[in-house]
């Protein structure tokens, strides 16, 4: 494990806040924080590659092959130069020989997977021995302590509380959304010895994020004609809540957390 100082801290911070929207850059950079804390082993399989802006921040220095479905985000991932090999394909067909990578990645990808115990699976099948898999998930807080929900079930609306959680979590394309047993259970079955995790982003900040999914229309429209999320990157701009996501990611756990980060161990 690696202990990052307050100019790291604030590196990243910065990186997320001012190429991202703040509701998807704040967890980000909590992500972010932890996967450089770890001590991954070269050659790194990322299992969800998307547009590679992730793995660019994280892993610059890293030896990487990524793989995603789609190829839009993969013809943007190849244009970062981040990855020495992009494949098109599932992570439940990973197209690698037994034990070959010393560690896997996936963030903020597996919630996403129906029929997600055949991506552990294969993940596990693709590790050395001893190789470990780290990951990044949200957890049934999603179904139950959303902000919307939160103002309709004040309001006595428990039936549309019930809806708006549902219909969040569609349009966020969540299948998955488990407590840290339910991913244990699933790791331990596709065969890892030993499987550690703990909570992270805590309630407010997961609600801050979903009303940011809610009024993003400035930034979508910034991207839309400048092709840049962020026009103002700067500490000062007043859209970009700076100060608060700093201290978020100087101290992101929490036992309640909305998110949980996996680290199993083969």
């Amino acid at each position: 494990m690696t202990t990052l100082n307050s100019k790291q801290l604030d590196k990243i911070t910065q990186h997320q806040l001012f190429s991202m929207p703040y509701f998807r850059g704040m967890l980000r950079a909590c992500e972010q924080r932890f996967y450089e804390e770890q001590d991954l082993a070269q050659p790194v399989l990322d299992i969800g590659a998307g547009d590679g802006h992730f793995a660019q921040a994280l892993l610059e220095q890293k030896m990487m092959f990524g793989i995603d479905p789609w190829w839009e985000p993969l013809w943007e991932a190849k244009e970062r130069q981040v990855y020495g090999l992009l494949v098109q394909g599932t992570g439940d067909q990973i197209p690698a020989p037994e034990s070959v990578f010393p560690a896997a990645m996936s963030n903020s990808v597996l919630e996403h997977i129906p029929n997600v115990q055949t991506v552990l699976n294969d993940v596990y099948r693709c590790l050395t021995p001893g190789g470990k898999f780290y990951f990044a998930v949200p957890n049934a807080h999603f179904k139950t302590d959303l902000w919307g929900m939160k103002v309709l079930n004040t309001l006595g609306l428990k039936g549309l509380a019930n809806s708006y959680s549902k219909f969040f979590n569609k349009i966020s394309r969540h299948v998955n959304l488990d407590t840290p047993e339910t991913w244990k259970a699933r790791l331990l079955e596709a065969g890892f010895l030993q499987v550690e995790s703990f909570n992270y982003f805590p309630i407010w900040a997961m609600q801050m994020l979903e009303r940011g999914h809610l009024f993003c229309i400035m930034t979508l429209l910034y991207k839309k004609l400048f092709g840049k999320w962020i026009l103002f990157p700067s500490t000062k701009n007043p859209f970009i809540p700076y100060r608060k996501v700093r201290e978020l990611v100087e101290n992101p756990f929490c036992e309640d957390g909305t998110e949980t980060f996996f680290v199993a161990t083969k």
